[in-house]
């Protein structure tokens, strides 16, 4: 407690608690948009269900990690070298979790191109056991915390600052994720916008595991640009589907 009271008179803790939040959703919403997919695929009265846990299993992660920064931070040191390239654990994780994301995110593309029956949607394409999505979501819960923990580390000094960051990026990835994953149900071309999105987080990761530093900035941007689009291409053929029920009745 004596620790935490000169930080709420401090204004330099404010703003990085306050920067430290942004940036914390931010990086949630690759966790969310892999969670709201993955479960997405499971039977409707489990949905709600696997989200909160995979969204409380987040939680559970990064508050233990922040248990444990001087051994996070560690995993930043070289463990062995290749053709003069050093890489520390935190590099093996970042690429493995992004093998396999590019994985998922590839299974899922060829499954939702897949021709299926007319009473299944898209969303519902692929029949996912409870348990094996709660160990995938708990797979790229931990690729995710791990790099969000070293990034907060990189911030600020406080571990008060980073457990609030924490708290607060997660509850608002809890409320947003109902409304989003029932979004990407609704609409097959976000389905594969997202999943184009994954990809490319993927790829993200690699690259910062084999030492190429992306500056998430640029990312960000490109998903956001798609997304504009996608929303006007929405628009557009909702518009669409308008005029045309209303040409329907008035030439009957």
């Amino acid at each position: 407690m004596d620790s935490i009271l000169p930080l709420l008179s401090d204004p330099t803790a404010w703003a990085a608690l306050a920067t430290l939040i942004v940036m914390e959703v931010v990086l949630g919403i690759d966790n969310l948009i892999f969670i709201s997919i993955l479960t997405n695929k499971l039977p409707a009265h489990q949905q709600d269900r696997a989200r909160r846990i995979g969204i409380g299993l987040a939680l559970v992660l990064r508050l233990g990690l922040l248990g444990t920064v001087a051994y996070i931070v560690a995993l930043t040191q070289p463990v062995f070298t290749v053709l003069g390239h050093a890489f520390s654990w935190r590099d093996l994780i970042l690429i493995g979790g992004g093998l396999f994301l590019l994985w998922k995110a590839t299974k899922e593309i060829h499954h939702t191109m897949e021709p299926e029956p007319e009473d299944k949607g898209l969303g519902q394409a692929v029949t996912l056991g409870f348990a094996t999505a709660i160990g995938q979501i708990l797979v790229l819960d931990l690729v995710f915390s791990i790099d969000s923990i070293i990034t907060a580390v990189g911030m600020t000094e406080h571990v008060p600052i980073m457990v609030v960051a924490v708290v607060c990026a997660v509850t608002v990835m809890l409320v947003a994720a109902n409304p989003l994953s029932r979004f990407i149900a609704a609409n097959p071309t976000v389905v594969m916008l997202a999943l184009g999105f994954l990809i490319m987080i993927g790829m993200t990761l690699i690259a910062e595991g084999f030492g190429a530093h992306v500056s998430k900035g640029y990312i960000y941007t490109a998903m956001a640009f798609s997304a504009g689009v996608e929303g006007l291409n929405m628009l557009s053929r909702r518009r669409r589907r308008a005029k045309q029920g209303a040409a329907g009745p008035a030439k009957g």
